[in-house]
């Protein structure tokens, strides 16, 4: 059985300090300044360490690569509309757009290419389609939560302005300089993922912070959190059962199709929570990334399963 990871325990740590020692006031705009400060440092680094030619590369298995994308941004939230439109009251609004809002996002991806290693998959194939997903998530998902949670407001001229200062900026700064400052990138990817993981709990203490102010444990109750775990399951469940089929469909071999299953399938908790903090009010962002913080053990802890199943059988090619 898998065990709950560091990270998503450092997660929940961040929660409970929030739940009993929320930072508000003065400190609290301090806080988001230096929040914000962080998540412009991780998406530079993420910039510096991706190679500039895997850009080009992920889109030449256009097939593939177009399902994964199919996958994420279009089956994503056609499911979770559907899911909606079936039982919109056995969650509360804002589980339900956090829910929405996990359909938006793109994939992961260092589990993605993981899990398609230990399965056998087609891991070149997984680099490329986790990296083209990230790059289009930047857009797609404003423009997606837009049209799949109706908020008129969230498309804003400011909203526009916040991506591309803290998302869009930093990273292509990053590219630039990937010459430069790659290679020491790469030699120092421990320290530098801890520096991710931790801005991003940083984010989560500070949504959080802001969540218990407005009095989300008045809002959302133990029944709320695991119905919102059983439609993240469900949701999980769907995707990789419809993704296996349309591997099959397409004509893909077995590897190829690992790699859509576990590319198409996944979602990024790194890139939800700050998108979140500049998407949603302050009050809200808090119970936004609750479902999608929940998703994200779950995706784990099944598709490590389902990997080790994978790996327990032949071989497969790695051609598509």
């Amino acid at each position: 059985m898998r065990k709950l990871d560091p990270f998503l325990l450092s997660l929940i740590g961040a929660i409970l300090l929030a739940t009993f020692l929320p930072c508000y006031g003065q400190g609290a705009m301090v806080l988001s300044s230096l929040t914000t400060l962080c998540i412009a440092i991780m998406f530079f680094l993420q910039g510096a360490r991706l190679e500039p030619k895997a850009v080009l590369e992920s889109v030449r298995d256009w097939r593939l690569q177009g399902s994964v994308l199919g996958c994420t941004f279009l089956m994503f939230p056609l499911l979770g509309i559907a899911l909606h439109a079936l039982m919109p009251g056995v969650l509360k609004p804002d589980m339900w757009r956090g829910v929405l809002f996990l359909c938006c996002l793109p994939s992961t991806v260092q589990s993605s290419i993981a899990l398609t290693s230990i399965a056998r998959g087609n891991v070149p194939a997984s680099i490329c389609a986790a990296t083209l997903s990230n790059l289009a998530g930047i857009v797609a998902t404003p423009i997606l939560v837009t049209l799949v949670i109706q908020r008129g407001n969230v498309w804003s001229g400011q909203a526009i302005i916040d991506i591309a200062t803290q998302l869009l900026l930093p990273f292509g700064l990053g590219q630039l300089l990937h010459t430069r400052i790659g290679d020491w990138a790469k030699r120092n990817k421990k320290l530098l993922s801890l520096s991710d993981r931790g801005s991003i709990v940083l984010v989560v203490y500070t949504a959080f912070s802001h969540a218990v102010v407005e009095g989300i444990w008045h809002r959302v109750s133990l029944p709320d959190l695991l119905i919102t775990a059983l439609f993240d399951t469900l949701l999980l469940a769907l995707v990789l059962f419809l993704s296996r089929g349309m591997g099959r469909l397409a004509g893909f071999n077995e590897a190829s199709s690992i790699s859509l299953m576990f590319c198409g399938s996944k979602k990024s908790l790194a890139t939800g929570v700050p998108m979140a903090n500049i998407l949603f009010p302050a009050a809200t962002v808090g119970t936004i990334v609750l479902p999608l913080m929940m998703y994200h053990q779950v995706q784990l802890f099944v598709c490590t399963l389902l990997a080790r199943r994978f790996a327990a059988r032949s071989e497969p090619h790695p051609e598509t």
